[in-house]
């Protein structure tokens, strides 16, 4: 697992979570994307890049929350799951900080693509330490809009305007999405990924939804660069958070 994620900046293990508890987790899931289809809030977080444009239409649609935690007890308690924690730990060591966590419904047929991006320029950090928890709830094929990754990519490091949404040649004149390898998961999977791996989705055009969970998470010892505004939950999960201050912790009196 560790040799597979240090060489190729991803590593996918098969089955983490038992049946019952995705049936669980599933069942949450869809409370919670009801929720949101009841609220006035604009819930489609479809990227709209034009890096994009050629494989989606006008109309394509994730619909998408942060911190699904805030929603849900069990949905806290995956967070906190001790399978995942260890295998996080393999990873990044003994202090493992919650950065936020994210709601991914890709729905059948006009599911958006995501461009070839990298996570670290949305939320950098000194040590370069943060990592991407993929959990399926559903199947996720290609046909699905599976998540594509491009092998190595990490060791190019950070690359300037990665976020997806600028053609850089460094990814977009080297790299293809549709070329990129796509990560076929079964419910229960879990897909970790370092945050300068390059990776994208092509659109879902199956008539099934796909559901994930991704989480981040990044070392105790690590520390979020100034300037980020990012939502960052800084919730240490295990081990102790290095950086943490009267003021990240949300003491605000005098």
């Amino acid at each position: 697992m560790v040799s597979n994620f240090n060489s190729k900046g991803y590593t996918h293990i098969e089955q983490v979570f038992k049946p019952d508890f995705i049936s669980e987790l599933r069942i949450e899931f869809d409370r919670i994307v009801d929720q949101l289809k009841a609220s006035d809030e604009n819930i489609n977080a479809r990227w709209g890049s034009k890096l994009t444009q050629n494989i989606e239409d006008d109309e394509s649609v994730v619909i998408h929350t942060h911190n699904v935690q805030s929603y849900s007890a069990i949905m806290l308690n995956m967070v906190q799951n001790k399978r995942l924690l260890d295998l996080a730990e393999k990873l990044i060591g003994p202090d493992i900080i919650l950065h936020h966590t994210k709601l991914f419904l890709k729905p059948p047929i006009k599911g958006s693509a995501f461009p070839l991006h990298q996570d670290w320029s949305y939320f950098p950090t000194e040590k370069n330490s943060m990592i991407a928890a993929v959990i399926y709830l559903s199947q996720s094929t290609e046909e699905m809009g599976c998540i594509r990754v491009v092998s190595g990519s990490h060791l190019l490091g950070k690359l300037d305007r990665s976020d997806g949404h600028s053609h850089i040649s460094a990814i977009h004149d080297k790299y293809h999405l549709d070329k990129a390898k796509p990560i076929v998961a079964e419910p229960g999977d879990i897909t970790f990924f370092h945050c300068c791996t390059v990776h994208g989705s092509m659109p879902n055009i199956s008539d099934q939804s796909r559901k994930s969970i991704l989480i981040q998470l990044y070392s105790g010892d690590d520390k979020i660069i100034d300037g980020n505004q990012h939502s960052n939950v800084q919730l240490a999960l295990r081990g102790f958070n290095y950086h943490a201050t009267r003021h990240i912790a949300g003491d605000i009196k005098s």
